[in-house]
């Protein structure tokens, strides 16, 4: 078994140390002496109203430590990761928050066997002592259709019992009330994850295997297993699948999510998805909920209760009516608890419309027209030569960038095609450029969108008055000083500049009297091509190259490599025309 590296000090004291870290960034929280418990510093202040404590194992932060605060609890009981804490903490804990004099304690349990054994336990001898202790268990997992003699595992939905039962004991409702209350909500409740990859507790392996096209629906937060395993598809029918099976009629574990319904939507990481993916998983959610007609009236998006490090997401529901939402929208000093918007997702406009663009001044050519078709059978010759190659710039720029060097120039290319398709060409050189230069910097993205768009935005300015070979010559010299201007990159710094200067070197020629421009361009591409060549001995100075370490690569910049390919495709869309 391949034991899976740890940030850690070591694996038996991990969880102390995690939970002093939160202590020690946080001057709200202090630990109790002796036990694997936190509690809310300001203890006095809890005095004549209910303390909520909560907690099991480790591996889930920040449940539940970062929900200490005003407002929510007022302490919790860490176990190592993955086990319920020691009996002999929960009654501290207890013991702590009584003699604090507080009215009454309510335990808030998941509903896990170990969990409800030893807060139980605790519960019974702090009764003895003459405590009042109260426990609910919550249980909101949506995965079974068929209830278990277990029952419902609880997930993420406990985070929200959390809150609701924080806002009940800030405005000074008794113990039973708020178990009356928090039991209802509970009850209204339901979870369902979904996971593309397993966890590993610290010293230990994976929880369990999963291939590269699978996915686990409605595993729990320890890495137990699933309903059912899937092979992957688009995230919105993930979520689509998911809210089926939580709503499902056959799922005795269901959410009853009946158009008109109100409900807080929980979109939460379970510890190593990307938030990209995050966002656009929530996405989905809420226009899924929305195609429903269930009116999203809140939703919490990000790391709420984690499994470790497991590539996965839960997604929660809560009906709640307007009462549940003033719980819901109730402030809290609890550092993990989000700085939600009290107004509901659904019924606002999402989109600003984009301001009007100014007035063309000049008018375009006639599409089929002479210099019109002779433009566009060059740009359709960049394209193409960009789009073939898109794997080979990936690949050379995996060896100092993100690996994104072809996709970046593929996506450009995409969108020169699409606007030649849909519009007719402007009839100046300057308006031209002017126009590529607009488009790129919309949709190709990336420090090389900007690049290039102010490479065509500065060569535009020559071409105003005139286009002719010195002109365009001009236009080059124009466009290299700007990437180097607000760039920083020099020739010799392994970039696309080392390309372009060598083929501005050359087009300098046009500039005398007379000069035939294809021949002049021709030694321009070798002699762009030969300095990209030449960048693979170069160290580099100037982009995510220059942070590797030596900087000095074997293979050459792909930047550098992309630039000569288009000279080379400009000039070969020339002479396919003057042929």
């Amino acid at each position: 078994m391949q034991v899976s590296k740890k940030l850690v000090n070591s694996v038996p004291g991990s969880a102390d140390d995690a939970l002093a870290g939160l202590v020690a960034c946080n001057p709200a929280i202090q630990l109790l002496q002796g036990h694997r418990v936190a509690l809310r510093s300001d203890l006095e202040n809890i005095r004549g109203r209910v303390a909520l404590l909560s907690g099991g194992g480790s591996g889930h932060e920040p449940a539940h430590a970062g929900y200490i605060g005003k407002g929510m609890l007022t302490g919790v009981v860490a176990g190592a990761v993955f086990t319920s804490p020691a009996v002999g903490s929960i009654l501290a804990a207890i013991r702590a928050v009584t003699q604090a004099g507080s009215a009454g304690t309510l335990l808030i349990v998941k509903n896990y066997t170990g969990d409800r054994l030893n807060f139980g336990l605790a519960l019974e001898q702090a009764r003895a002592e003459g405590a009042d202790v109260q426990m609910v268990v919550v249980g909101d997992d949506s995965a079974f259709t068929t209830q278990k003699k277990a029952g419902r595992r609880g997930l993420c939905g406990t985070v929200l019992i959390h809150k609701v039962a924080g806002a009940l004991s800030e405005a000074g409702a008794s113990l039973e009330e708020i178990v009356r209350r928090v039991t209802a909500a509970a009850g209204a409740m339901g979870t369902l994850g979904v996971s593309l990859s397993p966890c590993s507790v610290p010293g230990s392996g994976p929880t369990f295997q999963l291939a590269q096209d699978e996915l686990e629906l409605g595993l729990g937060i320890h890495g137990e297993a699933g309903v059912r395993r899937m092979k992957m598809v688009p995230a919105d029918e993930i979520v689509k699948t998911m809210l089926d099976h939580m709503s499902s009629p056959s799922n005795a574990s269901r959410v009853a999510l009946e158009p008109g319904a109100s409900v807080v939507l929980v979109v939460n990481n379970l510890g190593g998805l990307s938030f990209l993916e995050l966002g656009v998983v929530a996405g989905a959610a809420v226009r899924c909920l929305e195609d429903r007609g269930v009116r999203v009236a809140r939703a919490l998006v990000g790391a709420f209760m984690t499994a470790l490090e497991m590539a996965g997401v839960s997604l929660t529901l809560l009906l709640a009516d307007d009462e549940l939402l003033g719980l819901i929208d109730a402030k809290t000093t609890a550092v993990a608890w989000p700085n939600l918007a009290r107004v509901p997702v659904t019924g606002r406009s999402r989109v600003l419309a984009a301001p009007e663009e100014g007035p063309t001044v000049e008018e375009p050519v006639p599409a089929g027209a002479p210099a019109s078709q002779q433009v566009r059978l060059v740009l359709e010759r960049v394209c193409s030569t960009l789009l073939g190659l898109q794997e080979e710039l990936n690949e050379l720029d995996r060896a100092a960038g993100d690996g994104d060097c072809g996709s970046t120039h593929a996506r450009a290319a995409r969108a020169i095609q699409e606007w030649l398709n849909l519009t007719p060409l402007p009839a100046r050189p300057s308006q031209l450029l002017s126009t590529l230069a607009r488009l790129l910097l919309e949709k190709m993205g990336g420090s090389s969108g900007a690049l290039y768009g102010l490479f065509l935005t500065a060569a535009a300015q020559p071409l105003q008055s005139r286009s002719d070979p010195a002109a365009w010559a001009a236009a080059m010299e124009a466009g290299i000083e700007a990437m180097q201007r607000y760039g920083g990159a020099a020739p010799g710094d392994r970039t696309m500049l080392d390309s372009l200067c060598a083929a501005a070197e050359e087009l300098r020629a046009l500039q005398a009297p007379g000069a035939n421009l294809l021949p002049v361009l021709a030694k321009a591409v070798q002699s762009a091509e030969a300095a990209a060549e030449s960048t693979k001995n170069m160290e580099a100075g100037a982009g995510r190259a220059s942070y590797i370490s030596s900087a000095r690569l074997e293979l050459p910049d792909p930047g550098a490599v992309a630039a000569a390919a288009i000279l080379r495709a400009v000039l070969e869309g020339l002479q396919s025309q003057s042929a």
